[in-house]
């Protein structure tokens, strides 16, 4: 009995020896190539981005303040509305300062009423000296009651233009063509300079954009000649994850470096023709090349690392996966720039990578292109 379950054995090491491979390797050669999904490598336009927190800063904002004293009256306007440099927003109660303007033009009406008396007397004292029939002492009398008058009418007339000054505060009118925010103080109240802030106007078109910059991306800007900024696209991420329509333009750096942070602030401009800015807004700040370089691309799930580095699997042309080192360059919406390690026309495998090793033949599908983010 013992013999012949020897022999049985024997015949089946034998019958494996015959194929050459164990039955669990046979198995796997049956199995059939595992499916894979593979993007052709080629050459893309892939510009440097960056993204960057700043905030929003109208070119203009002006306190509305009173500057005299007095009860304010009916405000001119609505909160949040539009108002255009020159319209009246408040008025202050005019009477007092309306008669002292009243007075001070009497003061000066007395005064060339003086002045008119002392050029008489002056023509009269000198003709009088001509004819020899007056004194020298009386001509030098009336010139100076002469000159006195004058600066007393040079005094009136200042004390008027002052009058007419303050009673000219009692409307107080808007410096600038903008947004005004909400009325801090009701009419009825008595304001004065030191009331405080009437009411905002800030002016949003255009609006500017401040951004800190390191010193590392100045001196890399500069390298690659964006000197002035006119070969980069500035663009707006809003709060909802979206871009702004508009683009805006830099046109600013700042002429210090912060101590604090090593970096300066850079300026850009936006029309912002539809007031979707806001002054103080906190905003995404990207910054990319107006004319990016071709570079060879691949889709970023394809890019895989272990201990040696990043690494792609590449289906040759008998549909064998290799490894290939590579050195990964500029990523964005869903691709990145290989600078080493492929050519165009190579497949690289996109999809099953889990699946495959090196020397494995596989059966490769051309995968859908990615979908680009909305821009």
């Amino acid at each position: 009995m013992t013999y012949l379950r020897s022999t049985i054995a024997g015949l089946a090491l034998a019958g494996a020896s015959a194929f050459g491979l164990s039955p669990a390797a046979r198995a796997q050669q049956a199995a059939p190539a595992p499916a894979v999904l593979v993007q052709t490598v080629e050459a893309k336009p892939l510009a440097n981005q960056s993204e960057l927190i700043g905030r929003a800063a109208a070119v203009d904002k002006v306190d509305i303040r009173a500057r005299v004293k007095g009860t304010l009256g009916p405000r001119k306007f609505t909160d949040g509305g539009q108002v255009k440099e020159g319209d009246v927003l408040f008025t202050i109660e005019p009477d007092t300062y309306q008669a002292m303007v009243d007075q001070k033009t009497a003061a000066r009406d007395s005064a060339k009423a003086t002045l008119a008396n002392a050029d008489g007397q002056l023509k009269r004292a000198s003709e009088l000296l001509r004819t020899n029939t007056g004194t020298q002492m009386t001509y030098d009398q009336r010139l100076s009651e002469q000159l006195q008058a004058k600066a007393a009418v040079a005094q009136a007339e200042a004390d008027l233009r002052d009058a007419q000054i303050q009673l000219s505060y009692t409307e107080i009118r808007s410096p600038i063509t903008g947004r005004i925010g909400r009325a801090a103080v009701s009419p009825g109240n008595l304001v004065s300079p030191d009331s405080g802030v009437l009411a905002t106007v800030v002016s949003e078109h255009p609006m500017r954009v401040l951004f800190p910059v390191t010193q590392r991306e100045l001196m890399d800007a500069r390298r690659d000649g964006q000197t002035d900024g006119s070969g980069i696209v500035v663009q707006l991420r809003l709060a909802d994850g979206s871009l702004y329509k508009e683009k805006g333009k830099l046109d600013f750096i700042d002429v210090t470096v912060d101590a604090k942070t090593d970096g300066q602030i850079v300026r850009a401009i936006f029309d912002n023709k539809d007031s979707a800015l806001t002054d103080g807004q906190t905003l995404r700040i990207v910054l990319e090349d107006k004319n990016p370089a071709m570079v060879l691309a691949v889709q970023q799930a394809a890019i895989a690392i272990d201990q040696t580095g990043p690494f792609v699997y590449v289906v040759n042309d008998k549909n064998v996966v290799e490894q290939r080192p590579i050195k990964p360059g500029v990523s964005r919406d869903g691709l990145t720039g290989v600078e080493t390690g492929l050519k165009a026309g190579d497949k690289v495998i996109v999809q099953g990578q889990q699946k495959v090793r090196p020397g494995m033949t596989v059966n490769p599908s051309p995968a859908p292109a990615p979908i680009a983010k909305p821009r």
